[in-house]
């Protein structure tokens, strides 16, 4: 296992970190889904016992187990291994008072008596401006004051401005992106990371392989990456992409399986910063235009078509859409505009008023696509 300092902290953290997200699950006798509390302690277990020192956690996950199950697995000396991070939900708080019950809450799920971490958690531009009003700045000091936690950062999920606007607001511990070659000009974006290394706030990655879907490329990008002749799984190459900027102090891997770790443990044991050659970047960067080439609708996200009068959530679909053909996924179309179909937001809504083609800097057949992609999601 490689080590990095962890920015102004003091501490060494390993590249690899342990996400607490996608632990294995099991049926209960009602039919709904539990944690594998037996096989997610020995993965979590075997992974600290070949270094892994950082365990990422949070309110939220596995319907509020995974803190739970997270204390029970750092049980017989495994808390003392490790760096602990959960992260405030920040959609429960609607008073300055909701802080300290969470934080209260938390600690006694995980059943210890300070986090390592606390991450202000899925921050947008909206919700950081509400906890500036709920003055979270005091609720933070107080809580390092009384010992409850010993650093401080935020997970975000909006774009590069927002981003930059919150990492000037306080002076944080670490910031946590979503960060891999498809998605490093999303969302906090390249600028961003750098922008956090100038300031010396060490960055966490989260998403590194996109939710699993880098770990499996269509057959094109398969064929691609055994033609290079390096031997490398697609997430070695999606790994070492992360994990070769200096700014990026840990990256985390939401794991299911004990393959999936051990297989991690092997690749971080190389994932070392500035360690790819010149053409490895050259065939990383051919590996993301292979993906985009992909893509069937040419939307940058900018939003001008935003509102539409009839609800038709426009990025959103082509966005699905897009994905679904890049992965070679054609289920995925199907259930996540399912997920839009529910939110009252699909194609079928669209009247053809015209009025989003009119505003669209890539002048795209919105209302033809948007029939397209309605027929084939069905």
């Amino acid at each position: 296992m490689q080590y990095v300092p962890f920015g102004k902290t003091g501490h060494q953290v390993s590249r690899l970190g342990f996400g607490m997200m996608r632990l294995p699950t099991m049926k209960k006798a009602d039919g709904s889904d539990q944690i594998d509390r037996e096989e997610a302690t020995r993965m979590l277990r075997y992974g600290i016992d070949q270094g892994i020192n950082y365990v990422d956690t949070a309110y939220g996950y596995h319907n509020g187990e995974s803190e739970i199950l997270t204390g029970l697995a750092l049980k017989d000396g495994y808390r003392e291994k490790v760096l602990l991070t959960s992260k405030l939900p920040q959609w429960l708080v609607n008073k300055e008072d909701d802080y300290d019950r969470l934080l209260d809450e938390q600690l006694k799920k995980l059943d210890v008596s300070y986090l390592d971490f606390y991450l202000l958690h899925a921050l947008n531009g909206e919700a950081f401006t509400k906890l500036q009003r709920l003055n979270y700045k005091k609720f933070i000091e107080k809580a390092k004051v009384d010992g409850r936690i010993r650093h401080i950062g935020f997970s975000f999920h909006d774009d590069k401005a927002e981003f930059l606007r919150m990492i000037d607001d306080y002076d944080w511990d670490l910031a946590q992106i979503q960060f891999n070659y498809l998605d490093d000009e999303n969302q906090a974006t390249m600028e961003g990371l750098m922008y956090a290394g100038e300031k010396g706030i060490p960055i966490v990655v989260m998403e590194p392989l996109r939710g699993g879907a880098l770990a499996r490329p269509p057959q094109e990008i398969t064929d691609l990456m055994a033609s290079q002749g390096s031997g490398r799984t697609a997430v070695d190459w999606a790994f070492r992409y992360v994990g070769d900027f200096p700014q990026v102090a840990t990256i985390l891997s939401g794991m299911s399986t004990m393959d999936q770790v051990k297989d991690n443990l092997r690749v971080f044991e190389e994932v070392k910063p500035n360690s790819l050659t010149r053409e490895e970047h050259a065939f990383i960067a051919t590996l993301k235009q292979r993906y985009l080439a992909r893509v069937k609708v040419g939307c940058t996200a900018c939003n001008y078509c935003q509102p539409c009068p009839q609800g038709v959530q426009i990025p959103r679909i082509f966005g699905i859409y897009n994905e679904a053909y890049m992965f070679d996924q054609p289920q995925a179309l199907k259930w996540r505009y399912g997920g839009v179909m529910k939110d009252g937001g699909d194609g079928s809504l669209c009247v053809e008023c015209g009025q989003c083609e009119a505003v669209c800097p890539q002048q795209l057949p919105i209302i033809e696509s948007l029939k397209t992609i309605h027929a084939e999601a069905q």
